[in-house]
């Protein structure tokens, strides 16, 4: 088998010359890969003080930034499940590749004779300590957030029944059909101090990057500015249009569409309804992304399998569930059970557990949805949730419990729409109806949305309620704007190495 350093070796290079460049930060950057095969190791643990330190991406990639003054034999430690811990030197590791053996475990037969539980029994014993082992801690961590969006128009037909407005005619259509591309790609990243708990947090947000094409933008603002443009240059501005679509229709004052519209709803009926503010034609990127971020960690919150209520049901709700113990590992030189579980019946998700044999506490947890978790089809509209898929690391803190190293949280969305619409032309100098022109249309389409979202936690302490108290929130947070990733752009900050996609990720000018 072709062995994998090669091509790790070229990029490591490649990034190692730019660390030079910028020696003043102390900048390292490696590459973490199985001894025997080569391979890179994922989400591997990377320790540069007690409680501080990084995770590798899903390449084996790690980058850290180097206190000034940083003794030279201060070691880097680096350890992941089923391998033992290995102590680096920046200074001395040939061309920045981390090898780590794998851990042969002898434990096993031991617990498996003089420890005999039963898989059901490690899971009752591991909910009884889950207060004591997660604990509700006011905490000021150091973090790196990322969020990734991909979305795919599986289909967009758009079927013209009738249409008697001369500017609304195949041609408009159409260009207003291609405003929505069929591929789009966002990534949205951000470095922050965090502090509080599982319930309140306080954000302040040091620096952020957006990378997306804007003119894939399908966010609101990016359509509606489009759209504004297109009906501007193509109806009268004595004109306004109302859309319906079944029951609902909607007014559009084509001279009230500079910077926020009105649009008055109602059930078929002419202007009633409470108005609605649109605001369109704004950059997403100059915006305070604070409330937004914080509201995305929240949602990781609430997906932690020790929170009431969460999707992840595998506690609250485990005599709906198998259990199995499949064997023993380590983690952070601690011996755990490997414990899958799958539903019974009609529950929602398989994966597996990694249970300190200890404390019996989860250390680690992968699972995936095996089923479609929601789906609803009412006049026309669809929404099925397809995907939910998550990872999470924790770590034992200087008090004994765990904290949250590392969490990933996936999830697909496949949103459909099939309804008829209807364009009404109305003149504001026309007495009565009004009515001059009319478009009807069937629209047609499906399209899948796929988030990820990537928690990483790179130092942590406990703080007391004065403190959070006091704690900055930023409130001016505008992210960046990068049509194509800058390794520079993070230069002095140590974050979660981005992954190929994101490398490569360039915004095609032509």
């Amino acid at each position: 088998m072709k062995i994998f350093i090669t091509r790790y070796f070229t990029l490591t290079i490649s990034l190692f010359a730019f660390t030079f460049l910028q020696a003043q930060n102390q900048t390292f950057t490696a590459t973490v890969l199985d001894a025997k095969t080569q391979a890179p190791i994922p989400f591997a643990t990377v320790q540069t003080g007690a409680h501080t330190g990084t995770i590798t991406n899903t390449e084996g990639i790690f980058s850290v930034e180097l206190k000034a003054d940083r003794a030279a034999n201060d070691s880097i430690f680096i350890s992941s499940m089923g391998y033992g811990k290995k102590g680096i030197l920046p200074a001395t590791t040939t061309y920045g590749i981390v090898l780590l053996e794998a851990e042969t475990n002898q434990l096993a037969s031991v617990f498996l004779t003089n420890n005999p539980l039963e898989p059901e029994e490690v899971i009752e014993r591991m909910k009884e300590n889950l207060t004591v082992n997660y604990p509700n801690t006011l905490k000021q961590k150091k973090i790196f957030f990322r969020q990734s969006l991909h979305n795919t128009m599986n289909k967009m037909d758009v079927e013209t029944k009738k249409s008697t407005i001369e500017e609304l005619d195949a041609d408009l259509i159409d260009s207003v059909v291609n405003l929505i591309p069929r591929k789009s790609d966002y990534y949205s990243e951000s470095v922050a101090t965090l502090s509080g708990n599982y319930n309140k947090q306080k954000l302040n947000v040091e620096r952020a990057a957006k990378l997306y094409d804007k003119n894939k933008d399908v966010s609101a603002e990016g359509l509606g500015k489009r759209l504004e443009t297109i009906f501007k240059k193509n109806i009268k501005p004595d004109s306004y249009l109302k859309i319906k679509s079944g029951l609902f229709g909607a007014k559009v004052a084509l001279d009230e569409i500079e910077t926020t519209e009105s649009i008055e709803v109602s059930e078929d009926k002419e202007s009633s309804g409470a108005p609605v503010q649109v605001k369109v034609g704004d950059d997403p990127t100059t915006q305070d992304i604070t409330i937004g971020v914080k509201e995305d960690i929240n949602e990781l919150y609430a997906a932690l399998f020790f929170q009431e209520d969460a999707k992840l049901d595998v506690i609250e709700k485990s005599d709906r569930y198998n259990f199995e113990i499949t064997g023993f590992t380590t983690i952070d030189d601690a011996v755990n059970y490997i414990i899958t579980f799958t539903p019974k019946g009609g529950k929602d998700f398989k994966g597996t557990m990694y249970v300190n044999t200890e404390d019996y506490a989860v250390m680690r947890l992968e699972y995936v949805n095996v089923k479609r978790l929601y789906g609803i089809k009412l006049l026309g509209i669809s929404y099925k949730e397809t995907i939910n898929r998550g990872k999470s690391l924790f770590a034992k803190d200087e008090n004994g419990g765990y904290s949250l190293r590392f969490m990933e949280l996936e999830e697909g969305v496949q949103f459909g729409v099939d309804r008829p619409l209807k364009v009404i032309e109305k003149n504001k100098h026309v007495a009565g109806s009004r009515k001059q022109n009319e478009l009807s249309l069937n629209i047609d389409m499906s399209t899948l949305v796929v988030s990820k979202s990537e928690l990483v936690v790179f130092d942590s302490a406990v703080i007391q309620e004065d403190a959070y108290d006091s704690a900055l929130e930023s409130t001016e947070a505008v992210a960046t704007y990068l049509p194509a990733y800058d390794p520079a752009f993070w230069q002095g900050y140590t974050i979660m190495e981005p992954n190929a996609a994101i490398r490569s990720f360039a915004v095609d000018e032509e």
